[in-house]
């Protein structure tokens, strides 16, 4: 196993660290003073044609202290003298802890004349800045992760600080350093960015932080190197992931668990959300935020199981801009998700296909801790933690080029299987079998909570095979038995159990039964269901 190699460039933040008022902006600070050096320090009002307009300053103040790119149809500023924070030029406020260009401006130009500027001047002088941004070269903007813009293999991880050091993880090696704002990549940051810990190099390399992080989150010896695996996948950027679902009984701690794992790759306030009530709702605070963590489902409605779904794999959400008629909004977003509940209920096949278990253990009455010993001991370990996973990174990365070549199968999410190949390379684990193993177990628990699935198992299982049948769905409704009783869940009409098999149809092939829709035929379109030789039958 080859050692870490590990550079750290910066000190930790101290308590009191504050950033110089003036370093990241001082060519902009120096062309406001020169400009505004003969202004008297007093609110008056610019009678003198001589003296130059607020909103000329304004925009000398962002000409020379801003460069401006484009993203996504987006123009954001990046402080030439600062760090590489890229703040939307047409955003008011926010921006997480780093302002807006909006913000930025005014500042810089009351610490030159000691005066505030107007609203209209700073309407002016920002439509001046967006006219002169429309030409502004493409570049990409990341949120907390990214890819190397030269390697590949290569990944950044943003720490939400000011000054913008990130981590670089290379093949075998990390780095916490302050990226080129030219050449690396550019960070956005919204207010739900959370600032994260200067990772330090654990002695005892990756072993020693992963035990730090096994101490204060017990798992079953199964999920334990899962929950390692979904970390490490949080920090690669453009993959799909699996839904993390933490869950066990009553008084494992599932939320402060989640808010455990979540915090060492979003922040160290990083925090569960409770399930919006629109999807729309759900999907903006997707989009401005890294991890989606939802905390103590009970349930998971059609609704929800779909966008989860889309969360893993890449989504975009589209939407009038507000205050425009014809204008839209895109917002794009393939996120880490972890959820938290003793038991979600029935899944729909594409989530079940997607979900990865980890289980809690109990805790005995001497292991318990109170709240706040437990976070004073999770806050001293976490740069440990952090600084272990990034050792293991490192190893990992250096193995993912060869999972390509050796890796024969791949489950669903080629990207994640790649991983945890090269992982338990690294460890001698055996994460891949786990996880395949897991999703069996999943389809089942798919099938056993649909009927409809449940009754066409039951009902090709029965046949000699191999086996098919053809017909359309109406017949196949009268063929199946439906369940003694009422039940709402059982379909009503045809069309409804035509949509429900092609949801149950993966789950249903996984257990050698095949469902096909077949081309649309003068009378509709009919369904073909068939086995393979050798499926078990009644």
């Amino acid at each position: 196993m080859s050692e870490t190699t590990t550079q750290r460039t910066v000190p930790a933040p101290s308590a009191e660290r504050e950033d110089p008022p003036s370093a990241a902006y001082s060519g902009a600070a120096q062309t406001a003073a020169a400009m505004t050096a003969h202004l008297p320090q007093r609110e008056e009002r610019e009678t003198d044609s001589g003296r130059p307009r607020q909103a000329d300053i304004l925009r000398a103040i962002g000409e020379t202290g801003y460069r401006f790119v484009r993203c996504d149809q987006t123009i954001y500023a990046v402080a030439v003298d600062g760090g590489p924070i890229a703040r939307p030029i047409r955003a008011k406020g926010g921006g997480g802890a780093t302002g807006s260009l909006r913000q930025c401006l005014i500042r810089e130009y009351i610490r030159s004349t000691g005066r505030t500027p107007s609203q209209a001047a700073l309407a002016d002088a920002m439509a001046s800045l967006e006219a002169i941004a429309m030409e502004s070269p493409n570049q990409d903007i990341f949120l907390r992760v990214a890819a190397d813009p030269v390697d590949r293999w290569t990944t950044w991880l943003d720490l939400g600080r000011n000054d913008g050091v990130s981590v670089c993880i290379e093949p075998g090696r990390w780095s916490v350093l302050s990226p080129d704002p030219v050449d690396g990549p550019l960070w956005r940051r919204s207010r739900l960015l959370r600032e994260m810990p200067i990772p330090d190099h654990p002695r005892g390399g990756w072993q020693q932080g992963i035990e730090l992080l096994r101490q204060v989150l017990p798992m079953s010896p199964d999920s334990y190197p899962m929950a390692v695996a979904w970390l490490l996948a949080a920090m690669r950027p453009n993959m799909p992931r699996p839904v993390a679902y933490l869950t066990g009984e009553q008084g494992t701690g599932k939320s402060t668990g989640g808010r455990m794992m979540l915090r060492l790759v979003d922040g160290i306030d990083a925090h569960l959300r409770s399930v919006p009530k629109t999807e729309d709702d759900l999907a903006v605070t997707t989009a401005a935020g890294w991890c989606l963590a939802l905390d103590n489902l009970s349930g998971i409605p059609l609704w929800l199981s779909d966008f989860l779904s889309r969360v893993v794999t890449g989504d975009a959400l589209t939407k009038r801009e507000l205050y425009s008629d014809d204008d839209v909004v895109v917002l794009l977003y393939q996120r880490p998700v972890l959820l938290t509940g003793i038991d979600v209920g029935a899944l729909q096949g594409d989530l079940a296909e997607r979900m990865m278990p980890i289980q809690l253990e109990p805790m005995t009455g001497k292991q318990r801790r109170t709240e706040r010993k437990l976070w004073e001991t999770y806050g001293k370990a976490h740069p440990e933690i952090l600084g272990g996973l990034l050792d293991l990174a490192a190893l990992v990365w250096q193995k993912i080029p060869e999972a390509e070549a050796k890796l024969t199968e791949r489950p669903r999410m080629a990207d994640w299987a790649e991983l945890l190949w090269a992982l338990d390379q690294v460890t001698g684990w055996s994460t891949l079998t786990t996880y395949t193993g897991a999703q069996e177990a999943l389809i089942d628990d798919v099938i056993d909570g649909d009927p409809v699935a449940t009754a066409v198992l039951r009902w090709a299982l029965a046949q000699p095979s191999p086996w098919t049948w053809e017909g359309p769905a109406a017949q196949l409704l009268e063929l199946l038995q439906a369940p003694a009783g009422p039940d709402k869940d059982w379909p009503r009409t045809p069309a409804v159990l035509s949509s429900r098999l092609v949801r149950a149809a993966p789950a249903l092939r996984r257990r050698g039964v095949d469902v096909r829709k077949l081309q649309r035929t003068k009378t509709g379109r009919p369904l073909r269901i068939s086995t393979e030789p050798g499926a078990a039958n009644g």
